[in-house]
């Protein structure tokens, strides 16, 4: 009887969780690799827990084929286990002694795991490494906004009052995950091959999503193991709660609904096709939602939760942040004697101990390390560096002090002034600087390109104004953190953004 041939068929459902990447992939061992021993350690006990062994079952004796040889196997370094229990309980007993990374891996990928890694499993190693790395990624923030009532002049004046405006908790849809998954598929399989993982944060209060795309559903499953751990290929997506931001690890979105010029095998091509299909899968009938970019690029994801999360932080950045933060009794409305909200109450650094210390220099309480920097000011400094410093105090607030986990790496600018123009002439009228402003960006031309980096560049400008290089009082307002954006267009110390075409 003729052997029949087998056929494939393509097919736009996703890589299932349970593909295989086989063990002898170095790619493996620096995927692994990565995660501290103690994570990893705790990663394989959690794919051994009683909810996930039947997903990624280890290699048990039972497992091994009927002609093996026997005593090779007794005499390997990993020997198969006989149960999940033992398996458990030797990683018990690695978890429970001291020992090098490089033995666990060895364990997993030559004993307890040589038939192969899912890909579950590789997300799931990928996802750990993020919450104990929470700046290995840069992320860029979007909002979601509805696109029924998104027309241009609406768009404009959001961008110029940088969501003063807008009304935040007004654009919540609902993420069910099954459905939005559903929905994300639906839009990205006819274009590319994709495996979705989707996990609750331990450290933050948001979900990531990471999501791994191949080229086209017609090329699988012909694809190099080694394609698998392309890290090009990989995208995360992270939704904060009760916020109508996401965050992706891409820098930039195209708009519109207009397809790549080219798929093939470019990876960035790739990922904008998942770009796009966000907002369409979280959108529904009658409620259809877009991606606006909020100017705003870290690394650390705290930074994007207190510039672009569900907190009050987000609208009360710089000088504002002593009020949201109660640093100091009153409101900048109060109706009350400026008295209530005195500079004077209000400490150089902008901690609330700082300031809860100064108003009590007469008491001492013992057992608390708390700095009083209105006591230990230096009596040397001068009367005028004394009021440089509170100056800086009331332009930036809490801003690049460690009270305030908005850490910004980059601080980009363009500024479109030239050395010809006048500061003392009036400002042209709104529109025809708008037009202005987008010739410039059309053309690409602008006076001069502003990069800062560090670990804070809030922080770094703020110690440079309180040295007295740089004058506080002539500083605007996105370089003091007010505005909590990492990019921007600015002329005459104010920042402007065009109007957007879609």
């Amino acid at each position: 009887m003729a052997k029949t041939k087998s056929v494939r068929a393509p097919t736009t459902s996703s890589l299932p969780y349970d593909l295989r990447i086989p063990s002898s992939t170095a790619a493996l061992v620096r995927t692994l690799g990565k995660l501290s021993r103690p994570s990893l350690l705790e990663l394989v006990l959690l794919w051994l827990s009683k909810p996930n062994v039947h997903r990624f079952p280890p290699f048990l004796a039972k497992d091994l084929p009927t002609n093996s040889d026997v005593n090779e196997e007794e005499t390997s370094p990993y020997p198969a286990a006989r149960s999940v229990e033992d398996v458990r309980l030797s990683y018990e007993e690695l978890q429970a002694r001291k020992g090098g990374k490089r033995e666990v891996v060895d364990r997993i990928l030559e004993g307890d795991w040589r038939h192969g890694i899912t890909l579950a499993q590789l997300a799931m190693a990928d996802v750990r490494y993020l919450e104990d790395h929470p700046a290995a990624q840069k992320w860029t923030a979007f909002r979601l906004v509805s696109a029924d009532n998104s027309n241009k002049k609406q768009q404009k004046q959001r961008d110029v009052t940088e969501e003063s405006t807008t009304d935040l908790s007004a654009c919540l849809p609902r993420l069910h995950a099954a459905t939005f998954l559903s929905n994300l598929q639906r839009e990205i399989s006819p274009l590319v091959k994709a495996h979705y993982h989707l996990a609750k944060s331990n450290s933050f209060p948001l979900t990531f999503l990471r999501i791994f795309v191949t080229d086209s559903p017609y090329q699988y499953p012909r694809h190099n193991s080694a394609v698998y751990l392309d890290s090009s290929r990989i995208i995360y997506i992270a939704f904060p709660d009760s916020s109508p931001f996401i965050y992706t690890s891409a820098t930039t979105i195209t708009t519109g609904n207009t397809p790549p010029s080219a798929v093939g095998t470019d990876s960035r091509a790739l990922r904008s096709i998942v770009r796009n299909a966000i907002a369409r899968a979280l959108s529904k009938q009658h409620e259809r939602y877009e991606l606006e970019a909020t100017s705003l690029t870290a690394k650390s994801l705290a930074t994007l939760i207190a510039l672009r999360g569900p907190g009050r932080t987000n609208m009360a950045n710089g000088a504002f942040s002593i009020f949201a933060d109660a640093v100091i009794e009153g409101t900048p409305i109060d109706p009350r004697r400026p008295g209530t909200v005195s500079p004077d109450e209000y400490s150089a650094s902008g901690s609330k101990e700082d300031t809860k210390a100064a108003g009590e220099e007469n008491e001492e309480t013992e057992g608390e390390e708390k700095r009083k920097p209105l006591q230990n000011r230096d009596s040397n400094d001068s009367p005028a560096t004394k009021k440089r410093k509170l100056v800086v105090s009331s332009r930036f607030g809490l801003s690049g002090t460690t009270a305030c986990p908005a850490a910004l790496d980059r601080l980009d600018a363009r500024l479109l002034d030239h050395l010809d123009d006048n500061d003392n002439d009036e400002p042209d009228d709104s529109d025809n600087n708008d037009l202005e402003v987008e010739g410039y960006l059309e053309s690409g031309e602008y006076a001069m390109g502003l990069s800062l980096t560090g670990n804070n560049v809030i922080a770094g400008l703020r110690k440079l104004a309180e040295l007295g290089m740089v004058d506080p009082n002539r500083m605007p307002s996105w370089m003091t953190g007010e505005e909590g954006v990492s990019s921007l267009v600015a002329r005459r110390g104010e920042r402007v953004v065009p109007d957007r075409k879609r």
